[in-house]
């Protein structure tokens, strides 16, 4: 594992949403409200994530990555890693921590089913998979979606966390749970129980 490091932001981006998306491009930045995780909830994620140092934690669907910078930036003896499969969003978080310099985060363009979940402690979820719904907000129309990608994809996650270790630690946002396994128990939650705390027993 990577020595970790920080370097403090020059001003007050990573502290509230309105000054963290000045980072994004404003096409990025006009979608923050329905697709990337507020500030508040990556911290409460993050302090749930990372309640140990030195684990390595995976963002499911990273987007922009809202989440693995602000967790990075507020636990800092842990690491981040971020998995999304549109090039343009790997980029615009890529840049984003050109600006706060943090050493403890990475980004991998691909789809998470190509990631070896093994390599990583706990996992973050803001339901990536949503979008295959028929009816809902899109991001763009750079990738497929349908119904049957959504199932695809929850059954492909369920497996994978099955296969992790007793004691693996899952935070889900907004999610419609298709991908928690049985043996994730909830243990806490938060912003009126739309972000939950799994451990698996």
């Amino acid at each position: 594992m990577p020595t970790i490091e920080k370097t403090i932001p020059s001003t007050n981006w990573i502290n509230t949403d309105r000054d963290f998306n000045q980072l994004y491009p404003v096409q990025k930045r006009v979608l923050a409200d329905r697709h990337w995780t507020p500030v508040s909830i990556a911290k409460k994620a993050a302090d749930f994530l990372a309640a140990e140092n030195h684990v390595n934690v995976l963002d499911i669907g990273s987007g922009v990555g809202k989440f693995c910078l602000t967790a990075a930036y507020h636990k800092p003896n842990a690491f981040f890693c971020g998995v999304e499969q549109r090039a343009s969003l790997i980029k615009a978080a890529e840049t984003a921590n050109k600006s706060l310099g943090l050493k403890n985060v990475s980004f991998i363009h691909g789809n998470f089913t190509q990631v070896d979940f093994r390599n990583f402690d706990h996992f973050y979820f803001y339901n990536a998979f949503y979008e295959n719904i028929a009816g809902t907000e899109k991001i763009d129309e750079s990738i497929d979606y349908s119904s049957e990608l959504y199932n695809y994809y929850s059954r492909i996650l369920l497996k994978l966390l099955e296969q992790r270790p007793a004691g693996t630690r899952l935070a889900t946002y907004h999610s419609l749970e298709d991908e928690v396994p049985e043996d994730y128990h909830v243990v806490g939650s938060d912003a009126d129980n739309l972000l939950k705390y799994w451990i698996k027993v």
